[in-house]
């Protein structure tokens, strides 16, 4: 990974969405720390009310504002997104954490499966529909929390809403490779000043383990101990990125490695497939009033 000259750092607009959880919540309060606006999106209050409480701990109450919303709802991502609009003339940064791992096939109340609903189509609607707001900034950039590297897993493109055959991790693998895909067509958008970095953190003790099974969670654990990342050392890198956003439109990082573009998981051609699938899934599903 290129390394980031330091720079002075001057205050900034960041939504991190999945910020009451994990390496969401770290940022939001390590960025609120040195002086940023963090509006964090989660769908928990009272983890909303203990972020915060933290905030207020750290002296930077004033700086962190919890906002409320169901990121697998299209409709409450996008009432997101208005509020947003209508408190912020600009977004600096917008950092995408928020992932839930469900065992069962659930569905939400739009008729979407809630993995491929929360995990890829909320970063698509908040990258886009945000756009406005980050090209105000001098250095907007995304920052996209998930797996890029990975070559495991696919778009099943007969099957987006993996009705026929779910499963846990096909779920997450495929969501995964969506969001790979949804970098390479947010970049590759003509005269886009907000650059996009697709960033793979590697095993990290983060995350809500409540929806899994007690074993799993407690194998998890177990693995963890000695195996994950400390959250802290997880997100370090996400402030040069921040402070100092990458001079190409597209950067792939997978644990501290600059990816090359040509990997098999980023090709354009499906990247445009899938931008064309997304916006007929959303063209199909009801409108709802303003």
């Amino acid at each position: 990974m290129p390394v980031q000259e330091p720079n002075t750092h001057r205050p900034r607009v960041i939504v991190v969405s999945g910020g009451t959880d994990g390496m969401g919540r770290a940022l939001t309060l390590a960025r609120a720390e040195r002086g940023d606006q963090v509006v964090a999106l989660g769908s928990n209050p009272a983890k909303g009310r203990q972020l915060v409480a933290e905030a207020e701990r750290i002296g930077a109450a004033d700086r962190v504002r919890f906002l409320q919303a169901d990121l697998s709802s299209v409709e409450a991502t996008r009432r997101a997104v208005r509020e947003i609009t209508g408190r912020h003339e600009a977004v600096d940064a917008l950092c995408l954490f928020a992932n839930r791992q469900s065992p069962k096939r659930a569905t939400t109340s739009e008729g979407l499966e809630r993995t491929f609903a929360l995990y890829y189509l909320s970063r698509y609607l908040l990258g886009h529909e945000l756009t406005p707001l980050l090209r105000r900034s001098s250095a907007p950039v995304i920052v996209n929390v998930a797996g890029v590297g990975v070559t495991k897993g696919a778009v099943h493109w007969d099957d987006l809403q993996l009705e026929r055959k779910y499963h846990l991790v096909t779920a997450q693998l495929q969501a995964g490779r969506a969001n790979d895909l949804l970098g390479v067509a947010y970049a590759s958008q003509a005269d886009n000043p907000v650059r996009y970095v697709l960033y793979h953190p590697g095993f990290t003790k983060s995350g809500d383990l409540s929806p899994l099974p007690a074993a799993a969670r407690l194998a998890i654990r177990v693995l963890g101990a000695f195996a994950a990342r400390p959250v802290e050392q997880s997100i370090a890198p996400l402030h040069g990125l921040i402070d100092n956003p990458p001079s190409v439109p597209l950067t792939a990082i997978d644990r501290g490695t600059s990816l090359p573009l040509t990997l098999r998981t980023l090709d354009p051609a499906n990247a445009q497939r899938l931008a064309k699938a997304t916006e007929k899934l959303l063209d199909a599903l009801p409108t709802a009033p303003a």
